[in-house]
């Protein structure tokens, strides 16, 4: 349907297909969301902000498609653009907040961490999630719409904005990172990898 065609919903309609369409998909944007940020409160702000343009734009959403697709495609698009937009900007640290706490009489320095620890702490339990992290997003975000949450082919093309031989390329790339990333893991389960063979 062009967008001269498309039909202008009345509120009340509106309002059926946000709640009938669009919340249902809600927690699989927000595991979305969180795998894409690494952050609870940033993937909140992120499903957040894809529900408000989803309302939005919802004249430009044509009833009974795929609507999970279609917040896919925006949740992805908000992520890209403020990830541009954050990596454009310096990284901001308020010295004089971090001077008083250490100087006043209440810091508990028990509660400072130690990198050291915190970092091993990590890496003692799930592997899987750590090395899926460790992708770069272009290969994460296959990884997590195919395998994860389920999309075809051609519905991760519509959503990431690629063609489908980008797709399929992309997922073989990404697969093979991460059976990489995840042998001496496996070998160490008793799984026989490629290499045992």
């Amino acid at each position: 349907m062009s967008e001269v065609q498309r039909k202008k919903y009345s509120d009340q309609e509106k309002n059926q297909i946000f709640d009938g369409e669009f919340m249902p998909h809600i927690d699989s944007m927000y595991n979305f969301g969180y795998r894409l940020t690494f952050d609870e409160d940033d993937a909140k702000d992120l499903v957040q902000d894809t529900y408000l343009k989803a309302y939005r734009f919802i004249n430009s959403f044509e009833q009974g498609t795929n609507a999970k697709a279609w917040l896919f495609r925006i949740l992805k698009n908000s992520f890209i653009n403020d990830y541009r937009k954050k990596s454009k900007q310096p990284a901001i640290v308020d010295y004089q907040e971090v001077e008083t706490y250490y100087n006043s009489d209440h810091v508990d320095y028990g509660i400072t961490s130690d990198l050291r620890v915190d970092s091993v702490k990590d890496m003692l339990g799930d592997e899987i999630s750590n090395a899926l992290n460790s992708l770069a997003v272009d290969f994460r975000t296959v990884i997590i719409l195919c395998d994860l949450e389920g999309f075809t082919y051609e519905e991760m093309a519509k959503i990431l904005d690629i063609p489908i031989g980008t797709v399929r390329s992309r997922l073989h790339r990404a697969r093979n990172l991460l059976k990489e990333k995840l042998r001496s893991y496996a070998q160490n389960m008793g799984y026989k990898t490629d290499e045992e063979e």
